[in-house]
Formats: C-alpha cells, structure tokens, sequence
C-alpha cells in the first residue's frame, strides 16, 4: 500500500517537471534570435588623430546629414550664400574644422585659385562652390591621415567674386557686392539710378556665360515688378544710351527725342516736337539717315500723312527728321548740311543734359 501511494507521488512530480519545462521552452522560443545569440560588444578603442591630441573630446563627430538632406546647405553655407556661388582669386574665406580648433584659419585665396591651409598646404579652390571647397579640403585631412572623418565649413567673409559689375548710362557705374540675395532694381538704386538718356533694355551677362539675358523696364520701375529678377554673383549689368531720333527744322520746339521702348513715328516726333510752324515746308519734309553706304535722304509726303491718305512712317535710332522754311530756296546739299548741323547742336545738349 504504501509503495503504491510513493509511484504515484513519484509520477505527479514528473508531470509537474514536465509541465514547467514546456512553459520555459515555449518563452524562450518566443524570443528574436539576436536576442537569444548576441552578447554585448565591448567599445573599441578609438586611437586620436594626430591633430587631436590634447584636445578634449575629439574623437566626437557631428551627425552627418543624410543624403538628400535640406538641412545640409545650412550647415554648409552661410546665411545668404547661393549653393551656386564659385570661390575666386581674392576670396577671403574663414575655414574651420568641427571640434579641431587648431586648424580654424582665415586666408585669401591668391590670384592662382590656391588657398594655403594648416597641415595640407596649397589647396585649389578657384572656381569650386563652397560645398565643392568643403568636400576636397576634407578629403585632403583625411587621406593625410590628420583628422579623422572630418567635417569642414567655409565662411565667405570677403569676396571679390560675388561683385556685380554695372556698365552704361547709370549715375555712379562701378563694382557693387552682392552679398545676400539681391534684385536688379536693387543694383540699379545702389548705382544711383539711370541717368537721364538711359535705355530701358537692359543686358545682364551671367559668370561663364556669353549669351546674355535682355529686360526691357518701364519708364517707371515700381510699375512692372516682374522685370526685378535675381542678380548672381558676377553679373554684368549693361545700361545703354537710349536710340534718339532728331527732329529739326522749322518746328516748334528742335529737339532730340529718346526711344525707350516701342518705336516712334513721323507724326508721334513732330507731336512732341510742338508740330510744324506756319511757315514750314511740309512738300520738302525728309528723314536723314545713316545707310551702309553713308548719310541717306528719304522724302516724306507729310501733308498726306497729316490727311491720313499716306502711311506713317516709323523711324529708326539717330535719324534726322528735317522740316524745311517754305519760301527759302536751298541749293542742293545745303538742307542736309542744315540738318545736319541742328542735329549734331541737338546731340551736344543731349549728351550733358
């Protein structure tokens, strides 16, 4: 009797064995394999570079950005510094290296595109952006074996490259900088504003460019906003001599007429010319002009032109449009060299305004 009772003590024990076992198995399998296979791995040890040494904490690196990253041209650049922005000869750049600060240096690039910098000598920067600048200069610490991994910022402090030139018909031309984002309105004010035979078509020439780009602005610029483009570091800015047509004779009022936009005709000339006077020849009216193969005259039928029986005639930059004295006879020749002489008095007074 009591040998029974122990086997079947003896039983219940093994059951209950079995049972626990098949719980723990079943938890363990549970579990991902790297969890179950990896054990924690001990640091290694980082040697210093050798610019680093004495430097507290110079093993650390900032995160790089991931590629494609829009918070990598702020790290890169500037504040107000195009992406598209080439170094040039007289570029004073501040180069710094993240947590290296022995090789923080300011230094001009020289008229041969080269840059010199601690511990890598000559670099050549001319003509790279800035990130393009950052990237090589790193490549160079790091295949030199003297920084580790190294992230590198340039500042433009001073530039020469990022001047924008204004050429023509403006009150002060010259070299202005353009440091920031700036619009074209914004060089022309800087350049004193147009002078007073300025055109209004206005050439830009990029950097690395020969095609260049045409605005034509109106008379008043705060009109037609949409001509304000950007201006890059660079630029050429070309205000030219507005064409001037001439109107002299027996008139109103002899005067040089300037031609900003459009065209201008007969009848828009003698308009602003205070029409003819009572004593013109209208039968003798004629526009002088320069041909290739010299000064051309040409007859103008103003009285049809003035009874809309004739077409009105559209003229071209520097012609002569001559009203004759009725009543005075001329000889052959003598109302050019007139026209001439009125237009040439004309052209003084427009030139020194």
């Amino acid at each position: 009797m009591e040998f029974g009772r122990f086997r079947r003590g003896r039983r219940l024990l093994a059951f209950s064995l079995i049972l626990f076992c098949g719980f723990e198995f079943r938890a363990w399998a549970q579990q991902s394999p790297t969890a179950r296979t990896t054990t924690p791995a001990l640091p290694e040890a980082q040697p210093l570079s050798q610019a680093a040494v004495g430097t507290a904490g110079n093993n650390s690196q900032p995160p790089k950005p991931a590629q494609g990253d829009s918070s990598s041209s702020s790290i890169s650049s500037p504040p107000g510094n195009s992406s598209q922005l080439r170094l040039g000869g007289g570029d004073l750049l501040e180069v710094g290296v993240y947590n290296v600060p022995e090789l923080s240096t300011k230094a001009r690039i020289g008229n041969s595109g080269d840059v010199y910098l601690p511990l890598i000598d000559y670099v050549h920067v001319a003509d790279l952006t800035i990130e393009e600048a950052q990237a090589l200069i790193e490549k160079r610490l790091d295949d030199g074996g003297f920084v580790r991994s190294p992230h590198v910022t340039i500042f433009v402090d001073e530039s020469t490259s990022q001047g924008v030139t204004i050429l023509g018909d403006v009150n002060r031309p010259g070299i202005y900088p353009v440091l920031g984002d700036r619009k074209l309105y914004d060089l022309i004010s800087a350049a004193g504003g147009f002078t007073a035979t300025a055109g209004r078509k206005v050439s830009i020439i990029r950097q690395h460019s020969q095609t260049p780009i045409t605005v034509s602005l109106s008379r008043n610029l705060a009109d037609d906003m949409q001509d304000n483009i950007d201006i890059q570091p660079g630029d050429t800015i070309t205000v030219p001599r507005a064409p001037i047509v001439y109107v002299v004779g027996d008139v109103g009022r002899p005067t040089g007429l300037l031609v900003d936009n459009g065209s201008l005709t007969v009848l828009q000339a003698l308009a602003l010319a205070g029409g003819t006077n009572r004593t013109a020849k209208m039968s003798g009216t004629c526009i002088i002009h320069k041909g290739p193969n010299g000064m051309m005259e040409t007859r103008v039928p103003l009285k049809k032109m003035l009874e809309a029986k004739a077409p009105d005639i559209t003229l071209q930059a520097d012609d002569i449009l001559f009203v004759p004295l009725s009543g005075v006879r001329v000889a052959a020749g003598r109302g050019f060299e007139a026209a001439m002489g009125a237009a040439t008095g004309l052209a003084v007074i427009a030139a020194h305004p």
